[in-house]
């Protein structure tokens, strides 16, 4: 719908306080609109566009459902790319509208200014539109049902991508080239009559299947785990032309929202921390100082047993910017184990906007939390670690060790709190057949899951999928074949 005058007012006005305060960002378009369009939008990942499928309708349901009961509220979204797109709800009171837009400020400072997006997509807008374009091709020339269930295949592993390879090059060149993957059998020269006298079908037969065996094993020598399953089985998977295109979309888009899913508490806490530095310094007026108070202790409410992102990153930030300001930092400092002279240090050094600018700009949630969740930090928020009591039916704090507190988020932050499964063989037992690793940390898998994977990767592999990991502390190997799952122990 048409952008009211009055929002372009505050839009502007906000803009240039958050350039006043030095945030750096792409230029924003923003957009109102209706609850429907939101639900519609937000079910898609933030895109107006994106390939037909039936999750993206059940995800529009389930939201659509959820505001109508009043059990949530979308008051904003915004989309990394240059130029950055912002969603507002219609009907939201103008004290909402001038949050999110500051909201949204920060966040594209740090779409553009975070290391950990360098590397994704800015036009990711016309890119899912062309993602789009490309599958409605394949339903028209394969049909829905057809092109639906291997995207349905692909979803399920959409996940196993290496999130790190893109800033940092993990990956070993392995691949085959097209000249090394014909493989050309020497033939004893004849005339045209005398062929199949001189070089009978099955002697070629025979020197094609032993050269592609003495391939298969050169391969595997120069063969290193690899963690991006998705771009192994597109190089190596005997898949359609059309196949390894759909794959190939699933796993630009996974890379494009990895960055995302690995900076929610940076991310989250900065937007956070600069909507309220903005709205209290600059934008609010006398009236609606409780509007304000009120909305935004709604957005960092916290619940028993649960981390919330926006609460956790804000006061990480103002934690930060304190200590940095007041030098709670350096050998001096770390090495002092008085409580109460740490409580009251106060170097007035005046680093600490410096300092969050840094940290906006270098870490990600692992680094963030690893580098600056300290002892003092968790007992006056009073993190500690929670278990479900089945006695009393409820959560209680079973633990207020700093280090396992530390462990256990930073456990739960480690490739999204899902396990690492790295490619070990391309041609198990000499078959063919795939060996995957799983990277035990102390969780062991979920069976359910990890069967339906391994049915999932064997559509797409074609040939038997083996797991080596744990179960009950035991070294095993589960295997699916195309119609059986076995288990079986590692001596």
């Amino acid at each position: 719908m048409r952008f009211p005058t009055e929002l372009k007012k505050i839009k502007y006005e906000l803009e240039k306080h958050a350039q006043n305060m030095g945030l750096d960002f792409f230029p924003v378009v923003f957009e109102v609109v209706e609850f429907d369009e939101m639900n519609a939008i937000a079910s898609r990942g933030g895109f107006p566009t994106r390939y037909p499928h039936w999750r993206f309708g059940m995800e529009y349901e389930r939201l659509s459902k959820s505001y109508a009961y009043g059990l949530h509220k979308i008051y904003e979204m915004v989309i990394n790319n240059d130029p950055c797109y912002a969603y507002l709800l219609e009907g939201n009171n103008i004290v909402d509208q001038k949050i999110v837009i500051a909201h949204v400020y920060a966040h594209c400072d740090f779409f553009k200014n975070n290391f950990w997006f360098q590397k994704t997509n800015r036009k990711m807008m016309d890119e899912m539109a062309n993602h789009a374009s490309r599958i409605w091709k394949f339903i028209e020339k394969y049909g829905y049902e057809k092109v639906e269930n291997f995207i349905d295949t692909c979803l399920s592993i959409e996940n196993l991508i290496d999130v790190h390879s893109v800033n940092f090059s993990s990956r070993t060149q392995v691949s085959e080239s097209d000249a090394d993957a014909r493989i050309k059998v020497d033939r004893l020269r004849s005339k045209d009559y005398m062929e199949s006298f001189i070089n009978p079908p099955e002697f070629i037969a025979g020197m094609r299947k032993k050269k592609e065996d003495e391939l298969a094993k050169k391969k595997e020598m120069r063969f290193a785990p690899q963690k991006d399953i998705l771009q192994f089985l597109i190089e190596n998977a005997r898949l359609q032309k059309w196949e390894q295109d759909i794959l190939s979309v699933i796993r630009e888009e996974s890379y494009y929202f990895a960055p995302q899913g690995q900076t929610k508490i940076m991310n989250e806490g900065w937007a956070s921390y600069w909507h309220s530095k903005i709205m209290t310094s600059k934008a609010l007026n006398d009236a609606e100082i409780i509007d304000y108070a009120d909305h935004h202790s709604g957005t960092l409410g916290v619940r028993p047993g649960s981390i919330n992102p926006y609460k956790l990153g804000l006061e990480l930030f103002r934690a930060i910017e304190d200590r940095w300001n007041k030098g709670k930092f350096g050998t001096e400092y770390m090495e002092c184990e008085d409580y109460e002279e740490k409580r009251k240090w106060d170097k007035k050094t005046g680093l600490g906007m410096e300092k969050i600018f840094e940290v906006r700009k270098t870490h990600n949630d692992i680094t963030f939390i690893d580098d600056f969740l300290t002892p003092e930090f968790c007992l006056e928020h009073k993190l500690f670690v929670y278990s479900y009591n089945n006695d009393k039916n409820v959560y209680e704090i079973s633990d207020r060790e700093f280090r396992n507190i530390k462990s256990q988020l930073l456990l739960s932050l480690t490739n999204f709190g899902k396990p690492v499964i790295l490619v070990d063989s391309s041609n198990y037992k000499n078959r063919g057949e795939l060996l995957l690793t799983h990277t035990f940390s102390g969780a062991e898998l979920n069976a359910v899951y990890a069967k339906s994977t391994l049915e999932n990767i064997y559509k797409i592999w074609q040939k038997p999928v083996n797991i080596h990991t744990r179960i009950n502390d035991i070294k095993v190997i589960m295997t699916f074949d195309g119609e059986k799952h076995e288990t079986s122990t590692v001596q």
